[in-house]
């Protein structure tokens, strides 16, 4: 039997170096989701706009912290027109909202530096509640904190006040 996924040489498979380390396994899920939709829009990086795509379309609790149904349609709404319209003048570049100095760090190769912060700034959130493991939430407000990278462009596209968003975040997991 033939293996019937393409090969993307410019998007290489998960290594444990890889910026996912250290997520729960809902978590994980979503990286992997981002990592899908990334090749197929045929980006060659996974971006912040991808990673709350996934998070948004996979997690309970963060769809629970945006203000109701009409907010996640609008930003639902452009995420899926990246590939058709919205954010057609991001193919093919990388997203860097200056977030991370340009380093280039082993093992993050078909990661925009902005997706690398976010992810690290996930599992630092997790860390200063006590937890091993960064969940959905942590990673949300990662995003919501970068106001250059691409998620925060869609959220705010969408009307989405980051800065609330980022509060009701720190109130779902009991911090004030």
């Amino acid at each position: 039997m033939q293996n019937r996924t393409p090969h993307h040489p410019e998007q290489p498979a998960p290594t444990p170096a890889e910026p996912d380390a250290g997520f729960t396994m809902e978590l994980t899920s979503v990286v992997t989701g981002a990592r899908r939709r990334a090749l197929r829009d045929g980006d060659r990086h996974i971006d912040t706009a991808h990673l709350l795509h996934s998070l948004i379309e996979s997690d309970p609790a963060v769809r629970s912290v945006f203000d109701g149904g009409p907010q996640l349609d609008r930003v639902l709404g452009y995420l899926v027109q990246r590939s058709i319209g919205y954010g057609l003048r991001w193919h093919g570049a990388v997203e860097d909202s200056g977030a991370v100095p340009p380093v280039r760090e082993p093992g993050v190769d078909g990661w925009s530096p902005s997706a690398v912060a976010a992810m690290a700034g996930a599992r630092a959130g997790a860390e200063r509640r006590g937890e091993k493991r960064a969940g959905g939430l942590d990673l949300l407000a990662a995003l919501a904190a970068d106001p250059g990278c691409r998620a925060v462009e869609v959220l705010g596209r969408a009307g989405v006040d980051t800065a609330r968003l980022a509060a009701r975040t720190a109130e779902a997991y009991g911090r004030t």
